[in-house]
C-alpha cells in the first residue's frame, strides 16, 4: 500500500464526518439567502394587496380556532398540574402566578408556533409545491410576475404580523382557561386570582412573548415557502416537501425558543 493510499484511508473518517457538516452549512446558507431575497422583494414594488390580504386571512384569522382551543385547554391543565404539585409543599396559592408566567413566557408562544407549523407551514408547502409540479410557477415567470414577490413575500410578511397577534390572543385565552379552572374547581377567589396575575406579569414577559411569536411565524412561513419552491417533481415531491417543511419548522421553532429565552431572561 502506497503512502498516499494510507493517508486517504486514515482521513476517510474525517471525510465522512465533514460531508454532512458541509451539507448542513450549505443548507443554512441557502435558506438564509432565500429569506433575504423574500424580505427584499417584500420591500420593493410592485405589491399585491390581494395576496397579502388572503395570506393574512389564512395565517391569522383561520388559525384562531385551533390556537384558541389549544391555549384554553393548556391553561386549564396547567392550573390543575400546578395546584396538584404545589399541594405537596403547601404552595397552592402560586397557581395564578405560574399559569401567567408559564403561558406568556413559554407555552403560549411555543404552542402557537407549533400549531402554525402544523397548519400553515404544511399548507403553504403543499400549495406552492403543487404549483411547481403543475408548472404554474413557470407560467408566472412567463407572464413577467416574480414568484418570490407574488407567492413568498406575502406569506412571510403576513406570518410576521399575524402570529404575534395570535400569540397575544393565545396568552389571554390560556390565562383565562387557568382562571376558569382555578375559580370553578379549585375554590380560588376570582378577584384575588386576577390581581395576582396582573401583579406578577412584567412588560418584559409580554415583549418576549410577542417577539417569539414574530420569530416563530417568520420561520414557519419561510420553511413552507422554501420547501415548496424547492420541491421535487410529482406527488412524491409534494409529499416530501410538506413533510420536510413541518419537521424543519418545528425544530427551528424550538431552537429559536431556546435562544430567545436565553436572550431575554439570562441573568
Amino acid at each position: 500500500m502506497s503512502e498516499r493510499d494510507s493517508l486517504t484511508r486514515a482521513l476517510s473518517p474525517l471525510g465522512a464526518l465533514g460531508r454532512p457538516v458541509l451539507g448542513a452549512l450549505a443548507a443554512v446558507g441557502r435558506v438564509t439567502l432565500f429569506a433575504l431575497n423574500a424580505l427584499w422583494r417584500a420591500l420593493r414594488p410592485p405589491f399585491y394587496p390581494r395576496e397579502y390580504a388572503l395570506a393574512m386571512l389564512h395565517v391569522g384569522w383561520l388559525s384562531l380556532p385551533v390556537v384558541g382551543l389549544t391555549a384554553l385547554f393548556t391553561g386549564g391543565a396547567l392550573a390543575l398540574q400546578i395546584y396538584s404539585g404545589g399541594a405537596r409543599f403547601n404552595a397552592e396559592s402560586v397557581v395564578p402566578q405560574i399559569v401567567a408566567i408559564g403561558m406568556v413566557r413559554e407555552l403560549g408562544p411555543v404552542l402557537v408556533g407549533l400549531m402554525i407549523a402544523a397548519r400553515v407551514t404544511s399548507s403553504i408547502a403543499a400549495e406552492i409545491a403543487t404549483m411547481k409540479v403543475t408548472e404554474q410557477i413557470d407560467a408566472l415567470t412567463t407572464l413577467s410576475t416574480d414568484p418570490m414577490r407574488y407567492l413568498v413575500a406575502p406569506r412571510v410578511v403576513s406570518a410576521l404580523v399575524a402570529v404575534p397577534l395570535l400569540v397575544a390572543v393565545g396568552d389571554v385565552i390560556g390565562i383565562a382557561g387557568g382562571y376558569a379552572v382555578a375559580t370553578g374547581n379549585l375554590d380560588f377567589n376570582p378577584a384575588t386570582y386576577l390581581n395576582n396575575t396582573a401583579d406578577f406579569l412584567q412588560w418584559r414577559d409580554v415583549v418576549s412573548s410577542l417577539a417569539k411569536g414574530c420569530a416563530f411565524g417568520g420561520l414557519a412561513a419561510l420553511m413552507g415557502c422554501y420547501f415548496g419552491m424547492n420541491s421535487g417533481r410529482g406527488a412524491q415531491g409534494v409529499g416530501r416537501a410538506t413533510k420536510g417543511s413541518v419537521e424543519a419548522a418545528a425544530v427551528l421553532i424550538l431552537a429559536a425558543n431556546f435562544l430567545l429565552t436565553g436572550a431575554f431572561f439570562s441573568v
